[in-house]
């Protein structure tokens, strides 16, 4: 074949390459590159086991690849593996929450290696479950549904009193502005509401080109109707969302957690939960999944989901499409759409915003 193809190897393990790798994106990527499949093993979304044996394979590789693309199961890529690939362009992480636990992104940068991640596949359909709890916590679903199926079936005027009707016109506001955020506010603009975030890490000329407020995390949850929590778990966030924070929630208005469960002090939040005048949607808890004997269970005003909102109903998820995507507009000439940058390094790393 032509050595002006690109040369693509995807590194990952089995179950990676039989369900997230569809044959329709595969024909896409042999429409536009020569590709090899590194079978490899082990490790997760934030740890990455060392494995001398597994670099040194991978290195082998990687002498006439341009592009590489990395998922479960491949091994750290850092400075000694990058020396063995002197073709490398790009790097993209399948699914990696943009932690980029499987590339040392400065010694990418130092060769001039660009990096991209595509976890934001899974950000969309989580987007549009978080509408479905807003909707669903603002007319108390949850609280109905417990009734009915306890055998009530007359409407309470107590869980009516608690319902905060309409999301029309309402304020919401967004802890994290990343895809899941920003798609957030696009599933929102029908209901011609104000849309607050508090993100610390976004450019400030954002919120003029997308559309909303950017404020503080005091802002947000003392001023808000709805509250919706879309912010990564990084040594930042973790239990960001405390007593202090859940007790300036104005009484009627709604809490939602569809990022990470333990971005949220989670016995603070049943206490929130049991003085009785908020609604709380669930899909993220800490621990998870949820013990079955805990309180939340029990409380009337939480509506709780097992943590499903990324499944599309689809049978491969959406992160290859969107890596295929990438790599079409980079050997295009053009920039990627979902590169990793010091910015986003920062925010993964709880560093100090650049």
């Amino acid at each position: 074949m032509s050595d002006s193809r690109p040369k693509v190897l995807v590194a990952c393990d089995k179950n990676v390459r039989e369900n997230y790798l569809s044959s329709e994106e595969i024909q896409r990527l042999e429409r536009l590159a020569d590709w090899e499949w590194f079978e490899c093993a082990g490790g997760g979304i934030y740890e990455i086991p060392e494995d001398p044996q597994k670099a040194e394979a991978i290195g082998s590789h990687l002498a006439d690849k341009d592009a590489l693309i990395v998922c479960h199961g491949a091994p750290r890529i850092d400075a000694h593996i990058l020396s063995q690939a002197p073709r490398l362009k790009i790097i993209g992480e399948l699914e990696g929450d943009r932690f980029a636990a499987r590339i040392d992104l400065d010694a990418a940068w130092d060769r001039g290696v660009r990096t991209v991640d595509t976890t934001n596949g899974s950000s969309y359909p989580v987007a549009e479950w978080a509408l479905g709890m807003i909707l669903a916590c603002l007319r108390n679903a949850g609280a109905h549904f417990r009734r009915l199926i306890a055998g009530h079936t007359q409407r309470d005027p107590d869980v009516v009193r608690l319902m905060g009707g309409m999301l029309q016109g309402k304020r919401v506001g967004l802890i994290g502005g990343g895809y899941m955020g920003r798609h957030l506010i696009k599933l929102l603009k029908p209901f011609e509401g104000e849309v607050w975030v508090y993100d610390p890490y976004l450019p400030r000329e954002l919120a003029e080109a997308v559309g909303f407020v950017q404020t503080t995390l005091e802002n947000v949850f003392s001023q808000c109707d709805v509250v919706v929590c879309v912010a990564p778990l990084t040594p930042g966030t973790r239990g960001m969302i405390g007593a202090r924070e859940l007790g300036l929630l104005r009484a009627g208005s709604v809490f939602v957690n569809v990022s990470r469960g333990a971005v949220v002090d989670s016995a603070a939040l049943i206490d929130r939960l049991k003085i009785g005048d908020i609604v709380a949607g669930i899909e993220a808890f800490d621990p998870e999944p949820i013990p079955p004997d805990s309180e939340l269970l029990q409380l009337d005003n939480a509506f709780v989901s097992p943590h499903f909102g990324w499944i599309t109903g689809t049978d491969h998820p959406h992160f290859f499409p969107l890596m295929i995507d990438e790599l079409e507009r980079f050997f295009a000439g053009h920039d990627p759409y979902f590169e990793l940058t010091p910015r986003a390094q920062a925010n993964r790393t709880g560093a100090p915003p650049t």
